[in-house]
């Protein structure tokens, strides 16, 4: 007899269905499984038996053909152990059920028959909501995720037990609901770091609000302890505050890593991906064998802070360049690419030298001549072009870091850098995604961020004395624009030009070692 239901397979933040036919006929006994499985999936047979066996029913001892359509897409992971075992039990008459094909049905089984945690609940959640089921059957430890899809019954199972007697309509079970609206704002904005825990650095946190105002990638340059770390962590509390999109999107890339906190059901929070220098090119972009997201991704509309950039190999650091302009990475194999999302802003820090102290303003470098430039020559030309602001950084002096003056709290930093966003947004409003001023093309860079005889003047110096790309010449450009917002200028003056070339540090002399 055939039994016959469906699941889902996930291939990059999307998925698609599958359907799982399971023939149990006369003949030699033997267990068949086709359709491109992996080792997970054919190492199903051990688990599902003795779930089975565990919940009181038996694996038949008869020829058992499964067939994992379409055929020529691989299948991945344990999540098919639940949906075989269902359709083991019907085709074999030990379960009936006439309503079988109206559910999607996941999850992997323990040998004593409860149901285990899945990867991808939400982006499987929402397939099967447009191809019309009637309910989601999955690990009751998803079913908060996988509810925010509002469009489809989702239905949390602990046991193979549970679902057994759900589907045979012994029991009724209720849909779990999740308002996904409530659920955004009463988790909005809890963090735990502030910008009045700074003392000082206030050049540097004018830095931080103009980057987060325009969405621009930064490198923090200073000795040790001068507080890189301390004010790169707490960039994401003075971002614009996630909509409801951008934090679907952002707990589907969670959700199909299998990083999804199970406290919450949706992000809301800006994600803020730390990676030690020992990262691999794969880790940080992605793929692998199962391609999966890597941490540019999983740093999607929020910040991915590379400290001490110049110990990253450079091999790690040059796969970044195509991503940092094209906010997407793609990932081909033989038989199938799968694209992933990476927009996000970089921070990095960096010391300016091997000892730690070059332009130290009391402390002496005592590193060889020529040491320094190569220190800095670990980072290519091209990825320096890609960060629009450096930014200096310089040990806090006693009377700052002993100070109990109030300093300005992150909300009040927000309240600014919406406000320039809002302007952008207003600007960009015909255009489809592009949302802030680092995601300027050339040629609108040409056509909004135009400046006077004066201005021209000005950055045609910097040019030519500092030797700016092309590429660098567009990024001032946009930091000029974006400072000229938070002004609430129409216009880019002067002083907007001037600050943003103020901004490449490590483009003058004194860094050429």
């Amino acid at each position: 007899m055939l039994g016959k239901l469906f699941g889902g397979a996930v291939y990059g933040v999307d998925a698609l269905t599958i359907t799982i036919e399971v023939n149990v006929s006369g003949g030699k006994p033997g267990y068949f499984l086709v359709g491109l499985p992996d080792s997970a999936v054919k190492e199903s047979l051990f688990r599902i038996e003795s779930a089975l066996t565990a919940s009181g029913y038996r694996m038949p001892r008869q020829k058992i053909v499964i067939n994992l359509a379409p055929a020529d897409i691989r299948k991945e992971g344990s999540a098919y152990d639940l949906p075989i075992a269902i359709a083991i039990l019907a085709a074999s008459n030990q379960l009936e059920i006439r309503k079988l094909g109206n559910y999607f049905i996941m999850g992997e089984l323990s040998m004593d028959g409860s149901i285990q945690r899945i990867r991808g609940a939400l982006p499987l959640a929402i397939q099967a909501a447009e191809e019309n089921f009637e309910g989601f059957i999955l690990p009751k430890a998803n079913c908060r995720e996988a509810a925010l899809v509002d469009a489809i019954r989702v239905f949390g199972m602990e046991t193979l037990s549970e679902v057994i007697d759900f589907l045979g309509g012994k029991v009724e079970a209720a849909p779990v609901k999740i308002e996904s609206k409530a659920e955004f704002y009463r988790q909005l904005n809890h963090y735990e770091q502030d910008f009045s825990d700074v003392k000082g650095q206030e050049n540097i946190k004018r830095a931080l609000e103009i980057a987060a105002a325009g969405g621009h990638n930064v490198i923090l340059v200073g000795p040790p302890g001068a507080g890189k770390t301390m004010l790169a962590k707490r960039l994401p509390t003075i971002l614009p505050q996630l909509n409801l999109q951008e934090a679907l999107e952002s707990t589907k890339i969670y959700s199909v890593a299998g990083k999804l906190p199970m406290a919450n059901a949706l992000m809301t929070e800006r994600p803020f991906r730390a990676p030690h220098h020992t990262i691999s090119d794969v880790a940080l972009v992605g793929g692998g064998i199962n391609p999966q997201p890597g941490e540019i991704s999983l740093a999607h509309n929020g910040v991915l802070f590379l400290d001490e950039l110049p110990e990253f190999k450079r091999a790690v650091l040059e796969v970044m360049r195509q991503p940092l302009e094209d906010r997407r990475v793609s990932i081909s194999r033989a038989r199938f690419s799968v694209e992933y999302p990476s927009s996000f802003m970089l921070i990095a820090s960096m010391n300016p030298c091997p000892c730690g102290f070059y332009n130290h303003p009391e402390k002496d470098c005592i590193c060889a001549p020529g040491i320094v430039q190569k220190y800095l020559s670990k980072i290519s030309g091209p990825l320096l072009d890609r960060i629009d602001l450096h930014v200096e950084v310089t040990p806090v002096n006693f009377t700052a870091l002993s100070s109990s003056r109030a300093t300005e709290k992150s909300s009040e930093i927000r309240t600014r850098v919406m406000k320039a966003r809002k302007i952008q947004e207003l600007r960009f409003a015909s255009l489809e995604n592009l949302f802030f001023n680092a995601q300027m093309s050339p040629n609108m860079v040409r056509q909004l961020c135009q400046v006077n005889d004066h201005g021209q003047t000005l950055i045609k110096q910097a040019m030519e004395r500092l030797g700016l790309s092309a590429r660098a010449y567009d990024r001032i450009l946009k930091v000029a624009r974006t400072i000229a917002d938070l002004a609430e200028s129409e216009n880019i003056e002067i002083e907007h030009l001037a600050e943003a070339i103020h901004y490449r540090s490590l483009d003058r002399e004194s860094w050429t070692g």
